[in-house]
């Protein structure tokens, strides 16, 4: 999962608009970036397959040790430390790092490790049932969640319009047909793993600084207090 990641962020934020949002969209987001920078330096395997779909185009044949559900706690619980001079920021930081395991628990092709090495893996395997009709589901659970923080945004007077449209843009840029991906996989080795890893890394990194930028741009003037004299 990809943009479905980044849509329950801004869901979570905006059940909690007063909490900051860097924490949860960061959170949402830090399990593949550190897959991503794992991949790069080799800790982590992922094997180049272009009937893989709908939009990765590789295997993840050892994620582990940022994938499995223990390291999912682990990063869950450490995240939400960061933050644990604020109650309420702390429980959200850590549900939004372990909502992404959640998130990715019936998409992967059972690859989700128990624990680093575990021989048991959980994933029900969407991606590999469905192939682009996950992709659409992807986006249909995307666009609900986007619907709902919408709403819950807008009574705070808060628009989501430029995060929303950012949000489809990628999402459509990850389609079975635009992944950069399916043109990585068949490079000579080293390179597919290394672009990989730089690829999607660098996408996380991109889009959540981008989405935190835009709801905290739109945001700030709805925490201003009202003055004394409206």
């Amino acid at each position: 999962m990809f943009v479905g990641h980044l849509a329950i962020g801004v869901a979570i934020k905006a059940g909690s608009p007063r909490t900051p949002t860097w924490p949860i969209l960061i959170g949402v987001s830090l399990m593949d970036m550190v897959d991503s920078l794992f991949a790069v330096l080799g800790i982590n395997q992922v094997t180049p397959n272009l009937a893989r779909g709908p939009y990765l185009f590789f295997d993840l044949t050892f994620i582990d040790w940022d994938h499995s559900l223990l390291m999912a706690l682990v990063l869950s619980i450490l995240w939400a430390t960061l933050f644990r001079k604020d109650k309420t920021t702390a429980w959200l930081a850590g549900l939004a790092v372990f909502s992404h395991f959640l998130a990715d628990w019936p998409m992967h092709n059972n690859d989700l490790a128990l624990y680093p090495h575990s021989a048991a893996h959980l994933g029900y395997g969407l991606w590999g049932q469905l192939g682009t009709a996950s992709w659409v589901l992807e986006g249909l659970f995307s666009a609900a969640l986007l619907a709902w923080a919408w709403r819950r945004m807008q009574a705070v007077g808060v628009s989501l319009t430029w995060p929303a449209a950012l949000l489809t843009v990628a999402f459509f840029n990850v389609s079975p047909w635009l992944s950069p991906l399916q043109w990585v996989a068949p490079l000579p080795q080293p390179w597919p793993p290394l672009l990989f890893g730089l690829l999607t890394g660098g996408s996380f990194v991109l889009l959540s600084g981008m989405l935190i930028w835009l709801i905290d741009r739109v945001s700030a003037p709805a925490r201003q207090p009202i003055p004394a004299d409206a």
